[in-house]
């Protein structure tokens, strides 16, 4: 079974994500942000064995520390999808701009798309691009666990913004109801910021996109 342990980090109090496959103890880390002892220290109370990174976008709060981790632990950078490289091509402008430490450069060793799948483990989430907050965003989704990483495009009770270069309103509305909703309404989603809800009581309750 899939399981998986949230890590709030940077100023931002982004949501990073450890995930791993309970059979294998092999786990991916979702958005690493930035504050990676914590991380690490994270992964080694969890006794798992980090084998892959996975990134949701390429804003610094989410990608700020992959480029690091990636090259002190030899781990693959997943995603996103080749729609955010102009974010990660600005990573270092935008450490600048938001006061985090230099973020150091990276390339993905696999770009995704929608309907790909990735794996740790014996566990398979399947990927869907879900463009509004940034072009190349993707969302993670665990259907045996009920589960869905959705970084910035929908928090409890609000959406992402979409006020960023490369952002679209009606777009992310899109992804939402056309991506996320088909996931049903009792699968439980972790957001890049804030508390855990469901994509049923959003339906019901999120002002932005209830109905």
């Amino acid at each position: 079974m899939l399981a998986y342990q949230t890590v709030p980090v940077t100023p931002f109090q982004q949501n990073c994500s450890i995930v791993w496959c309970g059979a294998t103890r092999q786990a991916a880390v979702i958005d690493p942000g930035g504050e990676l002892p914590r991380i690490e220290a994270a992964a080694r109370e969890l006794g798992v064995e980090l084998a892959q990174i996975w990134l949701t976008h390429a804003h610094i709060d989410h990608a700020g520390g992959a480029g690091e981790l990636a090259r002190r632990l030899g781990l693959p950078i997943v995603g996103p999808h080749p729609g955010d490289q102009f974010w990660i091509d600005g990573l270092a402008e935008q450490s600048r701009m938001f006061g985090f430490p230099a973020a150091e450069p990276f390339t993905p060793a696999r770009w995704l798309a929608d309907g790909d799948t990735v794996t740790v483990g014996r566990e398979t989430l399947a990927v869907r691009h879900c463009p509004g907050h940034t072009p190349g965003h993707v969302v993670f989704h665990a259907p045996g666990a009920k589960r869905a990483f959705v970084g910035d495009v929908l928090f409890a009770g609000s959406i992402g913004r979409t006020d960023f270069p490369g952002g679209n309103h009606a777009q992310l509305i899109a992804s939402i109801r056309e991506r996320l909703w088909p996931m049903g309404d009792d699968t439980v989603f972790v957001p890049g910021h804030g508390p855990e809800s469901s994509f049923g009581a959003e339906r019901r309750f999120n002002p932005f996109v209830r109905g």
